[in-house]
């Protein structure tokens, strides 16, 4: 791709790639799918499928973008020959279909943001009930989705170095010292047991729910990245002696922690604030419509003015950090296939991302639906990829792996993984995730 960039450092390749993962999947997503999902049998499955399903399919992709040097949409071609073309064109539909609906969802954060900063969160619930509908419909969503986009384009073409590696080194320091800190004074709050106890309370029969086991691989899935194409796009600019493994441990391991550390503040809020019987309605109705009136705490003054500015920067910090990676993938594939310069390459696919989210801007449902599609074909692009890597070119991770300084018995290990725990995990959640959304669509 004749590329002079590169990262800075393994630090900013770390960041940059945890900055993916961790974004709104890990506050939106978990809060919800573990109260639909039972607890602490939601936690310890999203575990169980982040360390043996995700990790080793994270390394077989961050192995395909260094070895090919190329985009997500041609790496597969390149790697595996024709056959496996496709792969390419499922990487670039699922970044750019996730992203028209991300940015939407981050302009949401942001109007709220604004909102909290400006002390207007709704004070009862008449008016939460109203607050949502106000954000998510009409100007107010376009301008927020418009503005998201444009900021998200601005740090993408500013490059990996000046752009990407600079917002993240700052930014998820920020996000985890947020983070703590909200994780501290929940704990010191009344009735926060509660929401501990409801997070990592224990149902026997909820690891064999269909449900569970669904919201599970659909939350690790889309929380982790994998099969998106983001983390392969980041990983062509890495050298060839950069440890693979220990470097996807260490984003799996931040945007795993970011994720019970959420659940850590949003479950105890919850129960803090009584909303318990909202928190299950919905995705979009937890983060969006039951938080932004609870955090409205006006009797707690100085206090609930800075927690709930600090838990939506929180949010708009996690959003961005995934948008620009989700950007990444049309824009190197653009580059990479066309030849055009980055910033022609990034304001084409904004302006044809937000063409392509304008329903989801002006319709909640839409954005259900799609999020829903996206996550069933986002597995699949995780099966194909463990096939194509585990299967089809197991050289490939064996022989980037050991050049890159990782013992030969630990890289057996890893393709062993994931040719026989990584892939038939992946094909037995694939039908699961299909059979549920199916039977939520017919019910």
């Amino acid at each position: 791709m004749g590329r002079k960039e590169s990262w800075g450092s393994g630090l900013g390749f770390v960041l940059a790639s945890a900055g993916s993962a961790v974004g709104l999947g890990n506050l939106w997503g978990f809060a919800y799918r573990a109260s639909q999902g039972g607890g602490g049998a939601f936690v310890l499955l999203y575990i169980f499928i982040v360390l043996l399903v995700c990790l080793p399919l994270l390394i077989a992709e961050m192995v395909i973008g260094r070895t090919t040097g190329s985009s997500p949409l041609t790496a597969p071609l390149k790697a595996g020959g024709k056959s496996w073309a496709p792969l390419g064109w499922l990487f670039l539909i699922v970044s750019v279909g996730i992203l028209s609906y991300y940015v939407v969802l981050m302009g949401y954060a942001g109007t709220t943001l604004l909102h909290a900063f400006l002390g207007d969160l709704p004070l009862d619930k008449a008016a939460a009930g109203d607050y949502f509908p106000s954000i998510s419909s009409g100007g107010v969503s376009l301008r927020g989705q418009l503005l998201s986009i444009v900021l998200t384009g601005v740090v993408v073409g500013a490059g990996i170095r000046r752009g990407i590696e600079r917002l993240t080194k700052w930014g998820m320091p920020l996000l985890f010292i947020m983070l703590i800190g909200l994780a501290i004074w929940a704990s010191s709050q009344p009735n926060a047991q509660e929401g501990y106890a409801f997070l990592f309370g224990w149902d026997w029969s909820k690891l064999t729910d269909p449900q569970t086991i669904s919201n599970a691989f659909k939350q690790a899935f889309f929380s982790v990245g994998t099969g998106i194409g983001a983390i392969l796009a980041y990983s062509i600019y890495l050298n060839s002696k950069s440890p693979i493994p220990g470097e996807a441990a260490a984003v799996v391991s931040l945007d795993t922690a970011v994720g019970l550390l959420a659940g850590c503040v949003t479950f105890p809020l919850v129960a803090i604030l009584g909303l318990g019987d909202l928190v299950g309605e919905g995705s979009v109705g937890t983060l969006f419509s039951t938080l932004p009136h609870g955090l409205a705490i006006t009797s707690l003054g100085l206090t609930g003015w800075v927690v709930s500015v600090c838990f939506f920067g929180l949010v708009f910090i996690a959003a961005i950090t995934s948008a620009i990676s989700l950007l990444e993938v049309p824009v190197s594939s653009l580059i990479d296939q066309i030849g055009w310069s980055r910033q022609k390459s990034v304001w084409v696919s904004i302006i044809l991302i937000a063409c392509i989210g304008l329903p989801s801007a002006l319709d909640v449902e839409f954005l259900v639906k799609i999020d829903s599609i996206m996550n069933a074909l986002l597995i699949t692009s995780g099966l194909i990829l463990a096939l194509l890597v585990g299967w089809s070119k197991p050289k490939l991770l064996i022989e980037d792996l050991t050049n890159g300084g990782t013992p030969r018995e630990r890289t057996n290990t890893f393709l062993w993984t994931l040719r026989w725990i990584t892939t038939p995990a992946i094909a037995l959640g694939l039908v699961i995730v299909l059979e549920e959304t199916l039977r939520g669509w017919s019910g």
